[in-house]
């Protein structure tokens, strides 16, 4: 079955509708241009796909990743057949998922510990919307039955630990903090023993989000890394990026020390409501090789998603698929 015929189920529509809502902006930001395109173009030409990679880089997915996926579109042997332009369109979906999955079964579900203690570890640039993010997921995994506490281990910053307690409070997690200045390895030391005699399920662990030297931030990390898996074997169980999409490119570029200081093993990708141009996933994808976990699509507590590929590419291209 295409794409295509997935979404004409009502029951489909309506488990991707957060997408599709919260990703307009993209949709009549540069993507608004594709259905003009495809009414100018009555055949597939140079001048077509020239075009469509001005859009897609525009839709922030990355100049290398649009390049690569013009060319791949280009000799899909199934271009060859087509008699109009709009044909090509069913084809672009089916290679905006090869951008993402590159031939892999991507999983993009947290990974929680078989017994015992899991340990997720927050990393990002200030003003990503981590701390915000963590209230997020906690609040989340509470609605799901899990025990959760928090470990404001972003030490550095007063005001990052004490909205955490005050997300805390709101929700009814717990958080453990410290002086201003302290040891943020301290802080999440302190988060386990808690998390231990108190039979916690999860612990979300904030870290700092200063643009620092790409060789302090690795021994920082190293040093949080070194306290979770020494009191937690085989934590942490995830290290989770968090990327504002509205800052595109520069988000990307800002994150690189981040991926280069430890072992992200997903990202979340926040304000994905507020930007023209959430194609920055597929490029996130196919530069880090990381999978998305999340997206947030909204500034509620409920708006954040795990993150699911063929809503993602409806909430894209749902006018096109509509209209099919």
């Amino acid at each position: 079955m295409s794409f295509f015929k997935i979404f004409k189920s009502s029951d489909k529509k309506k488990k991707a509708e957060k997408y599709r809502i919260g990703m307009e902006k993209t949709r009549k930001g540069s993507l608004s241009l594709l259905k003009q395109l495809f009414s100018r173009h009555n055949s597939v030409t140079e001048d077509l796909f020239d075009e469509l990679e001005e859009i897609f880089v525009m839709a922030d997915i990355g100049v290398e990743t649009v390049v690569k996926f013009i060319d791949e579109l280009k000799t899909d042997p199934r271009v060859k057949k087509l008699q109009t332009a709009k044909e090509l369109q069913p084809i672009i979906i089916d290679k905006m998922f090869d951008i993402y999955l590159k031939g892999e079964i991507v999983n993009s579900n947290l990974r929680f510990n078989k017994e015992g203690l899991t340990v997720f570890l927050f990393v990002g640039v200030n003003g990503s919307g981590k701390t915000t993010t963590i209230a997020k997921i906690a609040n989340r995994l509470k609605a799901e039955g899990k025990a959760v506490l928090i470990a404001a281990g972003d030490t550095f910053r007063a005001a990052a630990f004490e909205q955490l307690q005050i997300w805390g409070e709101r929700i009814g997690v717990p958080v453990i903090t410290k002086d201003a200045g302290s040891d943020p390895s301290s802080v999440i030391f302190d988060a386990i023993q808690t998390a231990k005699a108190k039979n916690y399920d999860v612990i979300l662990c904030d870290t700092a989000g200063r643009l620092q030297t790409k060789v302090n931030l690795m021994k920082e990390l190293e040093k949080i890394k070194r306290v979770i898996s020494r009191e937690v074997p085989g934590a942490p169980q995830d290290t989770l990026l968090v990327i504002d999409a509205t800052t595109g490119q520069n988000g990307l570029n800002q994150a690189k020390a981040f991926i280069e200081a430890t072992d992200v093993s997903g990202i979340v990708l926040t304000k994905l409501d507020g930007t023209a141009k959430g194609g920055v996933v597929l490029g996130i994808r196919d530069i880090y090789n990381v999978p998305i976990k999340f997206v947030t699509l909204g500034e509620k507590l409920e708006d954040i998603e795990y993150f699911d590929l063929e809503n993602y590419i409806y909430g894209l291209f749902a006018e096109m698929i509509d209209e099919e």
